[in-house]
């Protein structure tokens, strides 16, 4: 198994995941749906207030936010370049 890099539908909105060749999946961020619009958080190892924003008007500005952010980089360690994937997983998938 390859290492993949998907967002998945989550009840409150969508979350970025890590899945390593060795099958160990790892959150490593998110968007949240909110009566105001979108709230995105790109995982970090240290407290980095930076990396969270409020209020986004779509989903797709959140998403990209987080993305800016590479946050996968923390957790996956290769000079291999990951790509996000295009299709957004089902919840539970």
């Amino acid at each position: 198994m390859a290492t993949q890099l998907y967002w998945r539908e989550h009840r409150t909105g969508q979350r970025l995941y890590l899945r390593q060749e060795n099958g160990e999946e790892v959150e490593v961020g998110g968007v949240r749906r909110t009566p105001r619009g979108f709230d995105a958080l790109a995982k970090t190892m240290t407290y980095d207030p930076g990396r969270a924003k409020k209020d986004f008007a779509t989903i797709h500005e959140a998403k990209l936010f987080v993305e800016s952010f590479r946050p996968w980089e923390l957790f996956y360690y290769s000079d291999h370049k990951l790509k996000v994937e295009l299709d957004v997983r089902p919840l539970g998938d």
